[in-house]
């Protein structure tokens, strides 16, 4: 047995840390592919509950529609005229500067928030908004708003206060992630 040789312990041929660097990138790729996969399960229930409420205001706009041709065919029915209820909320804007403005008009830009030139404000209709709306028709422009013009002005000049800091609203997902969810029950 003199022609064998005893070797010495062979050494790994990978440094142990680069192995130990291996095995913790392979755990973070498992738990990043499972994060992505419950992200995706979630955005699938979100957009699922996005459509499904869609689909809620579509039937709700469709029998309000109906309801109001059939207000009308009955009034006509009963030769009368059917005059459909006006909108209680506007948005205001404020068109003139200061100058020589009456200290009631100033009140009134004052109690809508509308400071300065092109400042706008939504405004609840009642009896006093539309009589403090007639006091200050010189200086502003008033409407009533649609669901289009609204989203505009939303994502063009909504801002929201998260964590003291106001973030511009640019989707759903920033609401939510700060509001929470908010389901009627």
């Amino acid at each position: 047995m003199a022609g064998e040789k005893k070797t010495a312990p062979t050494l790994p041929k990978v440094p142990e840390t680069l192995l130990k660097k291996r095995k913790q990138n392979a755990e973070a790729r498992a738990a990043r592919a499972r994060a992505l996969i419950l992200q995706k399960k979630k955005l699938q229930d979100t957009k699922r509950e996005i459509f499904k409420r869609a689909e809620k205001y579509v039937r709700e706009y469709k029998r309000k529609e109906q309801d109001l041709i059939r207000l009308r065919r009955v009034a006509r029915k009963h030769k009368n005229f059917y005059v459909p209820a006006q909108s209680n909320l506007a948005f205001v804007v404020r068109i003139r500067g200061i100058n020589g403005v009456h200290p009631r008009v100033r009140k009134v830009l004052k109690l809508f928030r509308l400071r300065q030139i092109n400042n706008g404000a939504f405004v609840r209709l009642n009896k006093a908004t539309i009589n403090m709306l007639r006091i200050a028709e010189p200086y502003i422009a008033w409407g009533y708003p649609n669901l289009k013009s609204v989203r505009e002005l939303v994502y063009k000049r909504g801002f929201a206060k998260v964590d003291k800091q106001r973030i511009p609203l640019t989707d759903n997902a920033l609401i939510e992630k700060a509001l929470g969810n908010f389901k009627k029950k």
